[in-house]
């Protein structure tokens, strides 16, 4: 499912010039700077409009590992203290998929101090998107099961393709539970009763039953998901800054300070549960069973 894991000494190295632009890399438009990265992920600032796009690049699935989570929380860092920045779209260079989610060698037959690691990065990732100052947008272009939906739902607003794609948290299939945090997200974006039957059966739903329950806010034609997220922003633009971050601040505070109270117990939680005998024979199933479709 996913390709080997690579070392991680140079990444922070290596974005601290994140903010400026690329020696020699060509830009579709003047006002364009295209941001070089060390490895999965993608950033294009738009200086006139102060739209940032990140797109996820890590084929074929865009599975998160440890590396792609800490490049993802960098990025994110890079531009919420870019003044020049107002928003931020999180998409996929990957055709037919947003994200798979978490990936599951990070969770199989690893030790302790890596998951906690790896859980670590994420919480950071997490933290940095739903508490972003940004107006923050997901284009949705394809699958967005587990951690990919856990993406989507953080942002602001979701727009995603029509047909046979399909998104929700499908942990408990798996074997693994959502943690709390997945949990409160999900439930202020669709409401208790559909959270808890979402979680208990994970759920994946279809653009369109996605939509009738709030999961997402629009759907559209492939083709159309990225002009009708531009269109989006400029209505979101539109509202004076201060005002809407005070706004989703407040609204978002509580969900947010849960997780930073308890990141360390969270993380241990984690990799001691993931560690179980049973949650690893249900892990190793499942790669069989990738495997033998791949076959």
């Amino acid at each position: 499912m996913a390709a080997p894991m690579r070392g991680m000494s140079v990444l922070r190295q290596a974005f601290q010039g994140l903010v400026r632009p690329s020696g020699g890399q060509v830009c579709r438009q003047v006002q364009h700077r295209c941001y070089s990265t060390p490895g999965h992920v993608q950033v294009d600032m738009n200086s006139e409009t102060g739209v940032a796009t990140v797109r996820l690049n890590r084929p074929p699935v865009n599975s998160l590992n440890l590396d792609v989570l800490t490049e993802l929380s960098i990025a994110l860092e890079k531009l919420e203290t870019d003044k020049s920045c107002k928003a931020m779209v999180l998409a996929s260079a990957a055709p037919g998929i947003f994200s798979a989610g978490l990936d599951i060698l990070e969770m199989y037959q690893s030790t302790p101090e890596r998951c906690v690691a790896f859980w670590r990065a994420l919480q950071d990732a997490w933290l940095n998107l739903y508490g972003s100052r940004l107006v923050t947008m997901a284009a949705i272009e394809g699958h967005s099961p587990a951690g990919g939906c856990l993406l989507a739902m953080s942002c602001d607003y979701r727009v995603m393709a029509e047909g046979k794609f399909q998104i929700g948290l499908n942990e408990t299939k798996l074997g693994i539970v959502a943690p709390f945090w997945f949990t409160d997200v999900m439930l202020n974006t669709i409401g208790h009763r559909e959270t808890e039957k979402a979680l208990q059966l994970g759920a994946l739903y279809s653009a369109q039953q996605a939509l009738s329950i709030g999961l997402v806010d629009k759907v559209v034609p492939l083709a159309e998901v990225m002009p009708t997220v531009e269109g989006e922003l400029k209505n979101w633009l539109q509202i004076p800054a201060a005002a809407r971050v005070i706004t989703k601040t407040s609204m978002r505070k509580a969900v947010l300070d849960r997780l930073r109270s308890q990141k360390e117990k969270d993380a241990q939680f984690f990799a001691d549960f993931i560690n179980r005998d049973s949650v690893q024979k249900s892990l190793g199933m499942y790669i069989a069973s990738l495997q033998k479709k791949k076959n």
